[in-house]
């Protein structure tokens, strides 16, 4: 089977500023119940995903492109670029800032704690 991606315009995204297109490549239900997201997704320039908590389930962030500042759940922010993956444990909070002039493209994938 071959299927186009769904592409969404998200404004203030968990409570973030400015805009993020989200590409996705599987939605909820082709994960199986393994997962609710597997997604490209592009932080435009000076937006961000807001401080969220991930509670059942994780979301890694794998940089495809540009520059971002990776939130961690103790705060600390980490500037993030191509090939770095971002994780964080069942449970934690984190988030992502897009503060350059340009897109901030990565690959985001929500993986449950258990199958459901």
């Amino acid at each position: 089977m071959i299927k186009k991606e769904r592409v969404v315009t998200v404004e203030s995204l968990r409570d973030g500023k400015g805009s993020v297109e989200i590409h996705h490549i599987l939605e909820a239900n082709e994960l199986m119940g393994h997962g609710t997201m597997y997604a490209r997704v592009i932080v435009h320039p000076h937006s961000s995903i807001g401080w969220h908590q991930h509670v059942g389930n994780t979301e890694p962030y794998y940089i495809l492109k540009g520059v971002g500042t990776f939130v961690d759940n103790d705060g600390t922010k980490t500037d993030v670029y191509p090939g770095d993956v971002c994780t964080i444990e069942v449970g934690q909070w984190h988030s992502m800032e897009n503060n350059t002039d340009e897109d901030m493209e990565m690959i985001a994938i929500i993986i449950n704690e258990e199958a459901k």
